[in-house]
């Protein structure tokens, strides 16, 4: 759908106080708290705006009109959807007796301009030398997580990542909601399919998993893992699918690692955590950490490779990292910085060719 056809839909559709919003491009994100509280994200700054709905009725009757399109209904029985609008951008509903002081609404809008990384290293979301370090990865096929929390820019990070793949080879993308915009020639993008209000027609994220090795993937890019789909992907990581990319909700790189161990044995909890580590360290590479500071910035924490196990334990250690120096103004302070560790993963680039300067990996700041 162009950009003429969307806004015909958004002109010609009745959303109320969210009409102006949707079609604002400065706004990335939009929340309703009820009828009467709106709150939208526009340049990372949470602001709260005056319109608002007539009533509950008013706010449930737009619900409705987003819905029923793509044959949903909001009820009882269903008080939670997760829809897309006919810009891609994502809506996630809740609706009573769930939400108690009323419906709720967010949307995560689509951007019309997916981010670069010139983009990323303007807002002081990462370092040249980063950039240069996860494009050497992608290249060398290592297989990268990428982690962080709420808002913290996962997605936005996963596309650029994934963008840095070669316009030469076969990539399929699998997410229960697409969101990943990528620009190579040959992509084949699979979205799960929640089952219908008669409970049949469920696609699985975990069924296109193992669809997806049946594909001839040069490459797997996987959106938002939360459980059992888990062990296929890993079983896929470990069995010669190398350079995957995917990504997960988590707050420290040590903290991913103890959620994906839950999801590896979800549905079968007789799985011997040893094993499951092993499985772990031996199908991920790096670790990519993005996460939203209390100032509202996003920023790399971390660029980290797992190194194998050791006593039980799987063993990290951190190639850059965000060094936080202070906090004036409501900002945080800091630089990123090289931590003097010369990842193993090293030997691979040069078998691959690649070569980084000798200091590439020396502390700059210290």
């Amino acid at each position: 759908m162009n950009e003429q056809e969307l806004n015909q839909v958004y002109t010609t559709t009745d959303w109320g106080p969210l009409q102006a919003l949707l079609t604002d491009p400065e706004v990335s994100e939009i929340m309703v708290n009820g009828y009467e509280h709106i709150f939208i994200e526009k340049h990372r700054q949470l602001i709260k705006v005056q319109d608002s709905f007539r009533d509950e009725e008013h706010l449930l009757q737009v619900i409705e009109r987003i819905a029923t399109p793509m044959g949903h209904v909001l009820n009882e029985s269903y008080p939670i959807l997760d829809l897309r609008l006919p810009d891609g951008s994502r809506v996630h509903i809740v609706g009573r007796p769930i939400a108690l002081a009323g419906p709720t609404i967010t949307i995560r809008k689509f951007s019309k301009r997916p981010m670069t990384t010139d983009d990323l290293i303007g807002f002081g979301a990462w370092s040249k030398e980063m950039v240069t370090l996860i494009e050497t990865c992608v290249k060398a096929r290592l297989n990268i997580l990428i982690v962080g929390g709420t808002a913290s820019g996962k997605t936005t990070v996963q596309n650029i990542v994934a963008g840095m793949i070669s316009d030469e080879e076969r990539i399929i993308t699998i997410e229960n909601a697409a969101e990943l915009v990528l620009t190579q020639k040959h992509v084949v993008a699979l979205e799960s399919r929640p089952p219908n209000v008669k409970g049949q027609g469920e696609i699985s994220f975990k069924q296109l998993v193992e669809s997806a090795v049946k594909m001839r993937p040069d490459r797997i890019v996987a959106g938002e893992v939360f459980g059992g789909e888990v062990a296929p992907l890993m079983v896929a990581m470990n069995g010669g699918f190398d350079g995957t990319i995917f990504n997960m909700h988590a707050t420290s790189t040590r903290d991913a690692l103890a959620r994906l161990e839950i999801m590896m044995t979800e549905g079968n909890p007789s799985l011997p955590i040893l094993g499951v580590r092993e499985h772990l360290a031996a199908a991920i590479d790096v670790i990519l950490c993005q996460q939203r500071l209390r100032d509202g910035n996003r920023r790399m924490l971390s660029i980290t490779e797992v190194t194998g196990m050791e006593g039980g334990m799987i063993n990290m250690q951190d190639i850059f990292e965000f060094v936080q120096t202070g906090y004036e103004g409501g900002k945080i302070i800091g630089h990123f910085d090289a931590t003097g560790n010369l990842p193993q993963f090293n030997e691979r680039l040069e078998a691959e060719g690649i070569i980084l300067p000798d200091d590439f990996f020396t502390p700059k700041h210290r």
